[in-house]
């Protein structure tokens, strides 16, 4: 079993992440944090909160940073609404984050650990930076760092750049530099898991409770891509991170040397990937190239399954 720390800003995408990672026979969630990204981190810890509340799994959330490391607060209110998570009416809370802030929890937790912890961040990456930077030693106890992050084509925030890395670009530069085994999956393979209305649809007939949180999610989720991108499916970014732990078959990878570009006005955040090696650079990271599409939404229809069914009044 894959001991993880999944560090997100739910986000509609990263609500899909944290249903697979907290019932997957696979991976043992140890915690999950948040950071301000597609939503300000009041809103992001509050939703990581609810979620776990609806689908009744107890595994505690430790709220980060409230903005970047250098640069202006970015949001993403266009795709994921005023509450990072439109569309779900959740019932009043009762779980909250815990009193301790995220960055000493991740150092305390890697430090403590055996050097066994995967850490997963599907938004900006300013927590884990921020780790780095306050105890360099936890770096040698990161087992590997699986981000959803970044694209060696095009970008979705700017032609350059994709959201999470342009949203604090200097906190990837961090990590992508911090001499641990880095898998990204960035949108050259996102964008092939659309989550189509035969797909909502498929996800509807499970009829457990977290099929329904993820068909409330996708209805709207899919709606303000069509709207802002011109998608008829939304797609299903940050739980294809989770998804390739559950299935390391999952993805295929190309090892590349990435650099994130810092200095442009028109390309910061770009993930700059030396796809065919000519720089003959050291590889820095393994570049998810492909995925297996109808293996992704098996494995979230397995995953919703595994909740407790519905109950109807």
């Amino acid at each position: 079993m894959e001991r993880i720390i999944l560090d997100c800003d739910p986000g509609h995408d990263d609500a899909v992440a944290i249903m697979l990672a907290a019932n997957s026979p696979q991976l043992e969630l140890l915690a999950v944090t948040t950071v301000a990204g597609n939503q300000t981190l009041e809103n992001t810890r509050r939703n990581a909160c609810n979620v776990l509340q609806w689908l009744g799994r107890d595994v505690p959330v430790y709220a980060g940073c409230d903005r970047p490391l250098v640069r202006a607060q970015q949001i993403a209110a266009d795709i994921h609404g005023k509450t990072g998570l439109d569309g779900p009416v959740f019932p009043p809370r009762t779980k909250f984050p815990e009193a301790e802030h995220a960055v000493p929890f991740i150092i305390r937790t890697l430090m403590a650990s055996d050097g066994d912890i995967t850490m997963v961040t599907t938004g900006p990456m300013t927590n884990l930076a921020m780790a780095l930077r306050l105890e360099p030693r936890i770096a040698e106890k990161i087992r590997r760092i699986v981000l959803m992050g970044g694209s060696y084509q095009n970008g979705n925030v700017t032609p350059a750049a994709e959201f999470n890395i342009y949203a604090d670009a200097e906190a990837a530069h961090i990590c992508f530099t911090a001499g641990r085994p880095i898998t990204m999956v960035g949108l050259d393979v996102t964008r092939k898991v659309l989550c189509y209305s035969a797909v909502v649809d498929r996800m509807e007939r499970i009829g457990t409770r977290a099929s329904r949180l993820f068909v409330e999610l996708m209805r709207f989720f899919c709606q303000t891509q069509k709207e802002v991108y011109g998608m008829e499916g939304g797609p299903l970014h940050d739980p294809l991170t989770i998804a390739s732990l559950i299935d390391p078959t999952l993805l295929t990878t190309k090892p590349m040397n990435v650099r994130v570009e810092l200095r442009s006005s028109d390309s910061y955040g770009r993930t700059n990937c030396d796809y065919y090696g000519y720089l003959g650079l050291p590889v820095t990271a393994d570049v998810a190239v492909d995925v297996n599409v109808p293996r992704f939404w098996d494995i979230v229809e397995e995953c919703l399954r595994r909740y407790e069914p519905e109950v109807t009044p």
